[in-house]
């Protein structure tokens, strides 16, 4: 393993930074003015089209597509250093069309969709013209286990209809969102993991019911996390993606890439958590002493280092294994990287919020917003219990004596 960054990697790791001085950061404060200004909490800040505009400029777009015809032709290995970059930012992914859940949306569907599909939504999504969300999550089960999905997509003639209703449909509330991916219930007869299909819907469709939007430990992003209902929601049979009953086979090509990008925004975040830190610990006096002369203090920003570089060290590790093995190979190191590095990144945010006492938990500083949103992340994309199982089941089956 060679965690030496490539050329081509060390060439827009540059670039990046370079990008994130100049404009992602002084543009943090514009942005929130704006969106505080504008009265509507999922408003598109006009500061955001400038910066996607000077991201294209710059060459800093699509850089997650490892499809060179459409994005950056960019591996796993050399994408994740620049989705941690990314992540130090809540705003840099979208301004460089990096951001979730788009990311794996024009992956799905640069895998699996049609010709005509590709035309109708991959190629504006690419452009940044569009957002668009992904409808898997419902609220009367427990989707944890993706099998007990009860949406219905049931055929009828040239059509399928849909019927059910999902919640944390992220994105679905920002203003240039137009098109959904739903994973639903096509054959429920089938075997259990054929038995779900993802179809495309537009957001205006008839009988798509936008009923709220969820907050996140009291913060509405300005993308939305949609409660939505479908209620006889009828779209041409075109709109699915490969085929019928080949829903978790999708699941599982999207999440895998989906997983790196997360845990490597993650540890962005976790790096600014530690920068702000130490600058705290070392402006602020207390008995005399600046804070950074506390021995705990210390201990917290030693701990803080140690835990995000094994982070670091085992993301990279799944991401290179993708890259050289593929995604059914790095299962455990995949499902390793979701549970570690969000947890990692919670401890270092905690240990700045208690350093910088009261601000800490006040918006005054990014460190709440960052805290609400890591935790979050211990439960999208499965939660951590569901990969620990993954894991420990395989480590006990060859111990598991087999039947003569």
């Amino acid at each position: 393993m060679d965690f030496q960054p490539s050329e081509r990697c060390s060439e827009f790791k540059e670039r990046l930074t370079s990008f994130m001085d100049e404009h992602v950061y002084p543009s943090e404060a514009i942005y929130e003015q704006q969106l505080r200004e504008s009265g509507d909490p999922h408003h598109q800040p006009a500061v955001m089209e400038e910066l996607k505009q000077q991201a294209r400029e710059a060459g800093l777009w699509n850089m997650f597509l490892p499809d060179p015809d459409h994005g950056a032709g960019l591996s796993n290995s050399d994408y994740a250093p620049l989705a941690e970059i990314l992540g130090r930012s809540h705003i840099a992914s979208e301004a460089c069309n990096c951001s979730a859940p788009d990311t794996g949306n024009m992956e799905v569907l640069n895998q699996f969709a049609t010709p005509e599909q590709k035309e109708r939504w991959l190629l504006p999504l690419l452009d940044g013209e569009i957002r668009s969300a992904f409808a898997m999550t419902e609220p009367d089960v427990a989707s944890s286990d993706a099998t007990n999905i009860a949406t219905r997509i049931e055929r009828d003639g040239e059509d399928y209809v849909l019927n059910g209703r999902k919640w944390w449909t992220s994105n679905a509330l920002h203003p240039h969102c137009r098109i959904m991916i739903v994973m639903g219930k096509t054959q429920p007869d089938a075997p259990v993991h054929k038995q779900q299909s993802m179809i495309l819907v537009p957001l205006e469709t008839a009988g798509v019911s936008v009923l709220r939007g969820l907050p996140v430990f009291g913060y509405q992003d300005q993308e939305g996390h949609a409660e939505i209902d479908f209620k006889d929601v009828r779209v041409p049979a075109s709109n699915l993606i490969a085929g019928e009953g080949d829903g978790f086979m999708i699941a599982q090509a999207r999440l895998g890439p989906g997983r790196i990008h997360h845990c490597m925004r993650a540890l962005g975040a976790a790096e600014r958590a530690l920068e702000a830190m130490c600058r705290r610990a070392i402006s602020r006096v207390t008995f005399g002493q600046p804070v950074a002369s506390r021995g705990n203090i210390q201990d917290w920003i030693a701990e803080s280092r140690i835990e995000i570089e094994m982070a670091r060290l085992l993301t990279l590790k799944a991401a290179w294994m993708m890259d050289t093995v593929g995604n059914r190979q790095a299962r455990t190191e995949i499902a390793a990287i979701k549970v570690a590095a969000p947890n990692v990144a919670l401890k270092v945010v905690d240990r700045a919020i208690q350093v910088h006492g009261g601000g800490g938990v006040s918006d005054d500083f990014h460190l709440a917003w960052a805290y609400a949103h890591l935790r979050t992340l211990r439960l999208a994309d499965g939660p951590d219990e569901v990969h620990k199982l993954s894991i420990a089941r395989r480590e006990l089956a060859p111990y598991i004596p087999r039947e003569a």
